[in-house]
């Protein structure tokens, strides 16, 4: 099983500092949801009781995104995320979530392998440049739902981190160029 199979094992000292036992520096929430954009999963343990804290910290992840303004979850779904911690058993709402993002990962990865598969166009020079503008998209789109295309080595680049703006005027140009191309070929 390779490093990008299990997960990223992250220690939490008793100073409340977060340890990368794989690189073995201490890192910090954003960098933990880094690993998580790109593709990894992670498990957060108590170095001394070896409590498993990884829900403890994703949902500060999140409530540390929404606080900045970043709207992760629109109100009605935090309204039913309330309900349904009132529900006696927890109601339906953990299992249709991860229903809905199982089907999400799965539609888009289906996307991806039909755009691959058999495709007369995937012989046309400038279909893999295409193929990747169309991968960089979706992964926008979806705000990094799946980690389909990216592997656990992938690094993030700028415009990802500044919320896109210059991925899409990338796409933009690319895209031109491709029409360009398309163009001279018909």
């Amino acid at each position: 099983m390779g490093d990008g199979d299990k997960p990223l094992l992250i220690k939490r000292y008793a100073s409340r500092r977060l340890y990368n036992t794989e690189t073995s520096d201490y890192v910090t929430l954003e960098d933990i949801a880094g690993f998580i954009r790109a593709g990894r999963e992670v498990q957060i343990v108590d170095l001394k009781t070896g409590d498993d804290l990884t829900r403890q910290y994703l949902l500060q992840i999140i409530a540390e995104h929404e606080s900045r303004g970043e709207n992760v979850l629109p109100v009605n779904v935090l309204n039913d995320l309330v309900r349904s911690y009132m529900v006696p058993g927890g109601g339906m709402m953990p299992q249709f979530l991860q229903s809905s993002f199982d089907m999400l990962r799965e539609s888009q990865s289906k996307l991806m392998e039909n755009m691959n598969a058999m495709n007369p166009m995937s012989q046309m020079p400038g279909f893999e440049a295409l193929k990747a503008q169309q991968e960089a998209f979706i992964r926008a789109m979806t705000g990094g739902l799946s980690g389909t295309w990216s592997g656990p080595g992938r690094k993030q680049d700028e415009g990802e981190k500044s919320g896109g703006g210059e991925d899409l005027d990338e796409i933009k140009k690319q895209l031109a160029e491709l029409q360009k191309k398309l163009s001279k070929l018909s």
